[in-house]
Protein backbone atom coordinates (compact mmCIF):
# COMPACT_ATOMS: atom_id res chain seq x y z
CA UNK A 1 0.00 0.00 0.00
CA UNK A 2 3.07 2.42 0.49
CA UNK A 3 3.78 2.34 -2.89
CA UNK A 4 0.22 2.87 -3.85
CA UNK A 5 0.58 6.10 -2.41
CA UNK A 6 3.97 7.02 -3.33
CA UNK A 7 2.97 6.82 -7.31
CA UNK A 8 0.46 10.03 -6.89
CA UNK A 9 0.34 13.68 -8.53
CA UNK A 10 0.08 15.95 -5.53
CA UNK A 11 -0.48 19.96 -6.34
CA UNK A 12 0.49 22.67 -4.05
CA UNK A 13 -1.33 25.59 -4.34
CA UNK A 14 0.04 28.89 -3.38
CA UNK A 15 -1.74 32.70 -3.78
CA UNK A 16 -4.90 33.36 -5.07
CA UNK A 17 -8.02 31.89 -5.83
CA UNK A 18 -7.33 31.77 -9.55
CA UNK A 19 -4.63 29.58 -8.96
CA UNK A 20 -6.92 27.47 -6.60
CA UNK A 21 -9.14 27.18 -9.83
CA UNK A 22 -6.24 26.48 -12.33
CA UNK A 23 -4.88 23.52 -10.02
CA UNK A 24 -8.20 21.26 -10.03
CA UNK A 25 -7.60 21.81 -14.04
CA UNK A 26 -4.30 20.53 -13.52
CA UNK A 27 -5.07 17.74 -11.55
CA UNK A 28 -7.63 16.79 -14.20
CA UNK A 29 -5.28 16.52 -16.44
CA UNK A 30 -2.33 15.13 -15.11
CA UNK A 31 -4.99 12.46 -14.45
CA UNK A 32 -6.43 12.05 -18.18
CA UNK A 33 -2.33 11.94 -18.84
CA UNK A 34 -1.48 9.03 -16.63
CA UNK A 35 0.94 11.52 -14.65
CA UNK A 36 2.70 9.42 -11.70
CA UNK A 37 4.52 10.23 -8.80
CA UNK A 38 5.00 13.71 -9.65
CA UNK A 39 4.13 17.14 -7.60
CA UNK A 40 3.19 20.13 -8.87
CA UNK A 41 4.03 23.67 -7.14
CA UNK A 42 1.69 26.33 -8.50
CA UNK A 43 2.93 29.19 -7.41
CA UNK A 44 2.54 33.02 -6.83
CA UNK A 45 4.36 35.87 -7.84
CA UNK A 46 2.74 38.25 -5.94
CA UNK A 47 4.96 39.92 -3.29
CA UNK A 48 8.78 38.73 -2.60
CA UNK A 49 7.04 37.08 0.29
CA UNK A 50 5.04 34.73 -2.22
CA UNK A 51 8.15 33.91 -4.33
CA UNK A 52 9.95 32.73 -1.50
CA UNK A 53 7.28 30.58 -0.13
CA UNK A 54 7.26 29.08 -4.03
CA UNK A 55 11.27 28.59 -3.25
CA UNK A 56 10.26 26.65 0.25
CA UNK A 57 7.57 24.22 -1.15
CA UNK A 58 9.75 23.09 -3.79
CA UNK A 59 12.49 22.39 -1.55
CA UNK A 60 10.25 20.71 0.61
CA UNK A 61 8.14 18.67 -2.40
CA UNK A 62 11.56 17.32 -3.11
CA UNK A 63 12.44 16.56 0.29
CA UNK A 64 9.45 15.12 1.02
CA UNK A 65 9.19 12.88 -1.99
CA UNK A 66 12.80 12.34 -3.04
CA UNK A 67 12.00 10.29 -6.68
CA UNK A 68 8.83 12.57 -7.62
CA UNK A 69 9.11 14.68 -10.56
CA UNK A 70 8.88 18.25 -9.42
CA UNK A 71 7.25 20.88 -11.64
CA UNK A 72 6.99 24.10 -11.53
CA UNK A 73 4.44 26.64 -12.94
CA UNK A 74 2.12 29.57 -12.09
CA UNK A 75 3.07 33.49 -11.83
CA UNK A 76 6.67 33.18 -10.41
CA UNK A 77 7.28 30.23 -13.30
CA UNK A 78 6.01 32.68 -16.01
CA UNK A 79 8.18 35.73 -14.96
CA UNK A 80 11.27 34.16 -14.46
CA UNK A 81 11.56 30.11 -15.74
CA UNK A 82 14.85 30.33 -16.05
CA UNK A 83 15.38 30.94 -12.14
CA UNK A 84 13.32 28.10 -11.42
CA UNK A 85 14.65 25.76 -14.12
CA UNK A 86 17.91 26.22 -12.46
CA UNK A 87 16.72 24.86 -8.86
CA UNK A 88 18.45 21.25 -8.53
CA UNK A 89 15.25 20.77 -7.16
CA UNK A 90 12.89 21.34 -10.59
CA UNK A 91 12.79 18.61 -12.79
CA UNK A 92 10.42 21.05 -15.35
CA UNK A 93 8.76 24.72 -15.80
CA UNK A 94 5.38 25.31 -17.26
CA UNK A 95 4.21 28.55 -18.03
CA UNK A 96 0.41 30.09 -17.29
CA UNK A 97 -0.91 29.11 -20.61
CA UNK A 98 0.82 25.54 -20.99
CA UNK A 99 -0.13 24.66 -17.08
CA UNK A 100 -3.59 24.19 -18.60
CA UNK A 101 -2.81 22.67 -21.64
CA UNK A 102 -3.62 18.58 -21.36
CA UNK A 103 -0.60 18.10 -23.78
CA UNK A 104 2.07 19.52 -21.48
CA UNK A 105 0.95 16.51 -19.01
CA UNK A 106 1.38 14.28 -22.12
CA UNK A 107 4.18 15.30 -23.23
CA UNK A 108 6.53 15.31 -19.92
CA UNK A 109 7.51 11.43 -20.19
CA UNK A 110 9.23 12.34 -23.30
CA UNK A 111 12.76 12.44 -23.69
CA UNK A 112 12.45 15.25 -26.22
CA UNK A 113 10.29 17.76 -24.04
CA UNK A 114 12.06 20.27 -22.73
CA UNK A 115 12.93 21.32 -19.48
CA UNK A 116 11.09 24.78 -19.80
CA UNK A 117 7.76 25.02 -21.53
CA UNK A 118 6.72 28.56 -21.55
CA UNK A 119 5.49 30.78 -24.28
CA UNK A 120 5.05 34.77 -24.57
CA UNK A 121 1.97 35.09 -22.29
CA UNK A 122 1.26 38.68 -23.92
CA UNK A 123 0.73 36.71 -27.25
CA UNK A 124 -2.31 35.04 -25.58
CA UNK A 125 -5.61 36.71 -27.02
CA UNK A 126 -7.95 34.15 -25.60
CA UNK A 127 -8.52 32.12 -22.78
CA UNK A 128 -11.00 28.46 -23.55
CA UNK A 129 -13.09 27.20 -21.12
CA UNK A 130 -12.32 24.60 -18.78
CA UNK A 131 -14.98 22.20 -17.21
CA UNK A 132 -13.79 20.78 -14.38
CA UNK A 133 -16.17 18.14 -12.39
CA UNK A 134 -15.35 19.54 -8.85
CA UNK A 135 -12.87 20.76 -6.25
CA UNK A 136 -10.72 18.62 -3.71
CA UNK A 137 -12.65 18.78 -0.15
CA UNK A 138 -14.11 21.92 -0.80
CA UNK A 139 -18.43 22.49 -0.49
CA UNK A 140 -17.37 25.77 -2.36
CA UNK A 141 -15.73 26.32 -6.10
CA UNK A 142 -14.31 28.82 -8.11
CA UNK A 143 -15.21 29.75 -11.48
CA UNK A 144 -12.69 31.65 -13.83
CA UNK A 145 -14.85 34.22 -15.66
CA UNK A 146 -11.91 35.95 -17.07
CA UNK A 147 -7.56 35.81 -17.08
CA UNK A 148 -5.70 38.66 -17.41
CA UNK A 149 -5.43 42.56 -16.73
CA UNK A 150 -5.42 45.39 -19.19
CA UNK A 151 -4.23 47.84 -16.30
CA UNK A 152 -0.84 49.06 -15.22
CA UNK A 153 -0.55 49.97 -11.89
CA UNK A 154 2.64 51.02 -10.68
CA UNK A 155 2.95 48.66 -7.61
CA UNK A 156 2.04 45.03 -10.48
CA UNK A 157 3.92 42.82 -11.99
CA UNK A 158 0.94 40.25 -11.96
CA UNK A 159 -0.39 41.33 -15.74
CA UNK A 160 3.37 40.16 -16.86
CA UNK A 161 2.47 36.66 -15.83
CA UNK A 162 -1.12 36.49 -16.66
CA UNK A 163 -1.15 38.80 -19.74
CA UNK A 164 -4.47 41.13 -20.95
CA UNK A 165 -7.83 40.40 -20.43
CA UNK A 166 -9.43 37.97 -21.75
CA UNK A 167 -13.11 36.89 -20.77
CA UNK A 168 -14.75 33.52 -21.05
CA UNK A 169 -18.36 33.29 -22.83
CA UNK A 170 -21.38 33.26 -20.86
CA UNK A 171 -22.91 30.11 -22.23
CA UNK A 172 -19.37 28.43 -20.74
CA UNK A 173 -19.68 29.80 -17.17
CA UNK A 174 -23.10 28.84 -17.03
CA UNK A 175 -22.15 25.33 -18.23
CA UNK A 176 -19.29 25.10 -15.51
CA UNK A 177 -21.59 26.27 -12.84
CA UNK A 178 -25.02 24.20 -13.79
CA UNK A 179 -22.28 21.05 -14.06
CA UNK A 180 -20.92 21.77 -10.49
CA UNK A 181 -24.13 21.94 -9.17
CA UNK A 182 -25.28 19.07 -10.06
CA UNK A 183 -22.49 17.30 -8.35
CA UNK A 184 -23.60 18.91 -5.48
CA UNK A 185 -22.06 22.29 -4.73
CA UNK A 186 -24.14 24.76 -3.45
CA UNK A 187 -21.85 28.01 -3.35
CA UNK A 188 -20.22 29.03 -6.72
CA UNK A 189 -17.12 31.95 -6.19
CA UNK A 190 -16.11 34.19 -9.60
CA UNK A 191 -12.70 34.64 -9.71
CA UNK A 192 -9.81 35.82 -12.20
CA UNK A 193 -7.48 38.56 -12.23
CA UNK A 194 -9.75 41.78 -12.96
CA UNK A 195 -13.13 40.28 -12.95
CA UNK A 196 -14.50 44.34 -12.54
CA UNK A 197 -13.20 43.88 -16.48
CA UNK A 198 -14.98 41.05 -17.77
CA UNK A 199 -17.00 41.21 -20.93
CA UNK A 200 -14.55 44.38 -22.60
CA UNK A 201 -13.54 41.95 -25.10
CA UNK A 202 -16.46 40.10 -25.53
CA UNK A 203 -19.08 40.67 -28.67
CA UNK A 204 -21.93 42.96 -27.59
CA UNK A 205 -19.24 43.87 -24.20
CA UNK A 206 -21.11 42.36 -21.46
CA UNK A 207 -20.90 43.59 -18.07
CA UNK A 208 -19.98 41.68 -14.84
CA UNK A 209 -23.19 42.91 -13.58
CA UNK A 210 -25.38 41.37 -16.48
CA UNK A 211 -23.31 37.88 -16.16
CA UNK A 212 -24.11 37.83 -12.57
CA UNK A 213 -28.10 38.02 -13.60
CA UNK A 214 -27.68 35.88 -16.37
CA UNK A 215 -25.90 33.19 -14.69
CA UNK A 216 -28.75 33.04 -11.86
CA UNK A 217 -31.38 32.91 -14.15
CA UNK A 218 -29.94 30.38 -16.34
CA UNK A 219 -28.70 28.24 -13.18
CA UNK A 220 -31.23 28.24 -10.93
CA UNK A 221 -30.44 25.66 -8.76
CA UNK A 222 -27.66 27.51 -7.28
CA UNK A 223 -28.00 28.32 -3.84
CA UNK A 224 -24.97 31.12 -3.40
CA UNK A 225 -23.11 33.16 -5.99
CA UNK A 226 -20.07 35.04 -4.79
CA UNK A 227 -18.07 37.43 -6.04
CA UNK A 228 -13.71 37.92 -5.47
CA UNK A 229 -11.98 41.05 -5.44
CA UNK A 230 -13.78 44.30 -7.02
CA UNK A 231 -12.34 47.24 -8.48
CA UNK A 232 -13.97 50.18 -7.10
CA UNK A 233 -13.61 52.26 -10.34
CA UNK A 234 -15.56 49.51 -12.27
CA UNK A 235 -18.42 48.20 -10.66
CA UNK A 236 -21.40 48.17 -13.30
CA UNK A 237 -24.90 49.55 -12.87
CA UNK A 238 -26.41 45.54 -13.55
CA UNK A 239 -23.91 44.47 -10.37
CA UNK A 240 -25.14 46.72 -7.67
CA UNK A 241 -28.66 46.06 -9.02
CA UNK A 242 -28.25 42.57 -8.72
CA UNK A 243 -26.72 43.14 -5.03
CA UNK A 244 -30.00 44.91 -4.48
CA UNK A 245 -32.59 41.73 -6.22
CA UNK A 246 -30.64 38.91 -6.30
CA UNK A 247 -30.62 37.24 -2.30
CA UNK A 248 -28.45 34.28 -3.99
CA UNK A 249 -25.65 36.76 -4.64
CA UNK A 250 -24.32 36.74 -1.13
CA UNK A 251 -23.66 40.29 0.87
CA UNK A 252 -19.83 40.42 0.86
CA UNK A 253 -18.29 42.46 -1.58
CA UNK A 254 -14.00 42.60 -1.64
CA UNK A 255 -12.77 45.86 -2.96
CA UNK A 256 -9.78 46.41 -4.37
CA UNK A 257 -8.33 49.58 -2.41
CA UNK A 258 -5.05 49.32 -2.37
CA UNK A 259 -4.94 52.74 -0.43
CA UNK A 260 -7.03 55.43 0.96
CA UNK A 261 -5.33 58.72 0.08
CA UNK A 262 -5.23 60.35 -3.09
CA UNK A 263 -1.56 61.45 -3.71
CA UNK A 264 -0.83 57.40 -3.16
CA UNK A 265 -3.87 56.19 -5.42
CA UNK A 266 -2.62 58.37 -8.12
CA UNK A 267 1.13 57.21 -7.79
CA UNK A 268 -0.45 53.55 -7.83
CA UNK A 269 -2.11 54.37 -10.88
CA UNK A 270 -5.01 52.92 -9.63
CA UNK A 271 -8.52 54.52 -11.44
CA UNK A 272 -10.55 55.69 -7.92
CA UNK A 273 -10.10 58.16 -5.51
CA UNK A 274 -10.66 57.94 -1.95
CA UNK A 275 -14.45 59.63 -2.57
CA UNK A 276 -15.14 57.09 -5.10
CA UNK A 277 -14.50 54.47 -2.69
CA UNK A 278 -17.00 56.21 -0.22
CA UNK A 279 -19.36 56.42 -2.67
CA UNK A 280 -19.07 52.69 -3.35
CA UNK A 281 -19.61 51.81 0.23
CA UNK A 282 -22.45 53.96 0.35
CA UNK A 283 -24.40 52.80 -2.26
CA UNK A 284 -23.71 49.04 -1.32
CA UNK A 285 -25.03 49.62 1.92
CA UNK A 286 -28.06 51.33 0.66
CA UNK A 287 -28.99 48.61 -1.42
CA UNK A 288 -27.98 45.60 0.74
CA UNK A 289 -27.85 47.13 4.74
CA UNK A 290 -26.90 43.50 5.43
CA UNK A 291 -23.98 43.66 3.36
CA UNK A 292 -20.06 43.14 4.89
CA UNK A 293 -17.17 44.70 2.87
CA UNK A 294 -13.71 43.63 2.51
CA UNK A 295 -10.43 45.14 0.99
CA UNK A 296 -6.77 44.55 -0.48
CA UNK A 297 -4.56 47.02 1.16
CA UNK A 298 -0.44 47.77 0.76
CA UNK A 299 1.22 49.54 3.40
CA UNK A 300 3.75 51.63 3.34
CA UNK A 301 3.75 52.23 -0.55
CA UNK A 302 6.57 54.43 -1.83
CA UNK A 303 6.76 57.78 -1.03
CA UNK A 304 3.70 57.24 1.68
CA UNK A 305 3.91 59.33 4.33
CA UNK A 306 2.12 58.95 7.99
CA UNK A 307 -0.18 61.35 6.83
CA UNK A 308 -1.15 59.42 4.02
CA UNK A 309 -1.28 56.45 5.97
CA UNK A 310 -3.16 57.93 8.01
CA UNK A 311 -5.94 58.31 5.74
CA UNK A 312 -6.20 54.72 4.99
CA UNK A 313 -6.39 54.24 8.98
CA UNK A 314 -8.85 55.89 9.59
CA UNK A 315 -10.74 54.39 5.85
CA UNK A 316 -10.58 51.41 7.09
CA UNK A 317 -12.35 52.70 10.53
CA UNK A 318 -14.76 54.96 8.77
CA UNK A 319 -16.07 52.28 6.19
CA UNK A 320 -16.18 49.60 8.88
CA UNK A 321 -14.01 46.91 6.55
CA UNK A 322 -14.36 43.67 7.99
CA UNK A 323 -12.35 41.53 5.87
CA UNK A 324 -8.82 42.60 5.20
CA UNK A 325 -5.53 41.68 3.17
CA UNK A 326 -3.23 43.90 4.31
CA UNK A 327 0.17 43.52 2.47
CA UNK A 328 3.52 45.76 3.53
CA UNK A 329 4.51 47.17 0.06
CA UNK A 330 6.54 44.75 -1.66
CA UNK A 331 8.90 45.84 -4.90
CA UNK A 332 8.54 43.84 -7.71
CA UNK A 333 11.78 44.23 -10.57
CA UNK A 334 10.46 45.95 -13.19
CA UNK A 335 7.64 47.78 -12.15
CA UNK A 336 7.37 51.64 -11.93
CA UNK A 337 7.06 51.63 -8.03
CA UNK A 338 10.74 49.85 -7.38
CA UNK A 339 12.07 52.88 -8.58
CA UNK A 340 10.59 55.64 -6.58
CA UNK A 341 11.41 56.29 -2.90
CA UNK A 342 10.74 53.82 -0.41
CA UNK A 343 9.45 53.81 2.82
CA UNK A 344 11.76 51.68 5.45
CA UNK A 345 10.52 48.16 5.58
CA UNK A 346 10.33 47.93 9.31
CA UNK A 347 7.62 51.14 8.90
CA UNK A 348 6.11 49.21 6.43
CA UNK A 349 5.54 46.14 9.03
CA UNK A 350 4.35 48.97 11.32
CA UNK A 351 1.90 50.94 9.32
CA UNK A 352 0.60 46.90 7.94
CA UNK A 353 0.33 46.13 11.69
CA UNK A 354 -1.86 49.10 12.79
CA UNK A 355 -4.03 48.47 9.34
CA UNK A 356 -4.74 44.90 10.62
CA UNK A 357 -5.30 46.05 13.62
CA UNK A 358 -8.05 48.28 12.60
CA UNK A 359 -9.20 45.48 10.69
CA UNK A 360 -9.45 42.93 13.76
CA UNK A 361 -10.92 45.60 16.00
CA UNK A 362 -14.16 45.70 12.96
CA UNK A 363 -14.23 42.25 12.38
CA UNK A 364 -14.69 41.58 16.25
CA UNK A 365 -17.30 44.08 16.43
CA UNK A 366 -19.04 42.54 13.88
CA UNK A 367 -19.09 39.29 15.00
CA UNK A 368 -20.54 40.08 18.38
CA UNK A 369 -23.40 41.96 16.60
CA UNK A 370 -24.18 38.62 14.92
CA UNK A 371 -25.07 36.99 18.19
CA UNK A 372 -28.38 36.30 18.45
CA UNK A 373 -28.87 35.92 14.85
CA UNK A 374 -30.05 33.14 12.68
CA UNK A 375 -28.53 32.80 9.19
CA UNK A 376 -27.64 29.81 7.09
CA UNK A 377 -24.24 28.51 7.20
CA UNK A 378 -23.15 26.58 4.62
CA UNK A 379 -20.80 23.52 5.84
CA UNK A 380 -17.07 22.90 4.42
CA UNK A 381 -15.76 20.07 7.00
CA UNK A 382 -16.26 19.43 10.72
CA UNK A 383 -18.98 21.13 11.23
CA UNK A 384 -17.28 24.42 10.12
CA UNK A 385 -18.97 26.95 7.55
CA UNK A 386 -19.33 29.88 6.32
CA UNK A 387 -22.04 32.44 6.78
CA UNK A 388 -23.89 34.65 4.15
CA UNK A 389 -21.12 37.31 5.02
CA UNK A 390 -18.34 35.31 4.86
CA UNK A 391 -17.89 34.96 8.73
CA UNK A 392 -17.11 31.44 10.10
CA UNK A 393 -18.91 29.59 11.97
CA UNK A 394 -18.14 26.67 14.31
CA UNK A 395 -21.59 24.40 14.89
CA UNK A 396 -22.10 22.37 18.28
CA UNK A 397 -22.96 19.57 16.18
CA UNK A 398 -21.61 17.39 13.16
CA UNK A 399 -23.14 18.91 9.64
CA UNK A 400 -23.03 17.14 6.48
CA UNK A 401 -20.25 18.62 4.40
CA UNK A 402 -21.88 20.95 1.70
CA UNK A 403 -25.07 21.10 3.30
CA UNK A 404 -26.87 24.90 4.10
CA UNK A 405 -27.86 24.55 7.89
CA UNK A 406 -29.81 27.19 9.39
CA UNK A 407 -28.11 28.05 12.71
CA UNK A 408 -28.94 30.41 15.44
CA UNK A 409 -25.47 32.43 16.50
CA UNK A 410 -24.61 31.50 20.05
CA UNK A 411 -21.54 33.04 20.82
CA UNK A 412 -17.88 34.09 19.29
CA UNK A 413 -14.35 32.37 20.19
CA UNK A 414 -11.13 32.90 18.94
CA UNK A 415 -12.94 35.34 15.97
CA UNK A 416 -15.59 32.20 14.92
CA UNK A 417 -19.04 32.24 15.34
CA UNK A 418 -20.35 29.14 17.41
CA UNK A 419 -24.16 28.32 16.20
CA UNK A 420 -26.33 25.47 16.93
CA UNK A 421 -28.87 24.21 14.18
CA UNK A 422 -32.42 25.47 14.61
Amino acid sequence: MAGADILTTDIITLGCRLNAFESEVMRANAARAGLADAVIVNTCAVTAEAERQARQAIRRARRDRPGAKVIVTGCAAQLDPAKYAAMPEVDRVLGNEEKLDLASYQSLGRADTPAVQVADIMAVKETAPHLIDGFDGRARAFIQVQQGCDHRCTFCIIPFARGNNRSLAMGAIADQVRALAATGYREVVLTGVDICSYGADLPGNPTLGQLVRRLLKAVPELDRLRLSSLDPAAMDDELFKALAEEERLMPHLHLSLQAMDDMVLKRMKRRHSRDDAYQVAERARALRPDIVLGADLIAGFPTEDETMHRNTLDAVRELDLVHLHVFPYSERDGTPAARMPAVDVPERKARAAELRAAGDANRAGFLDACVGQVMPVLIERDAMGYSPQYAPVRLDASAAEGSVVTARITGVADGTLLGTAV
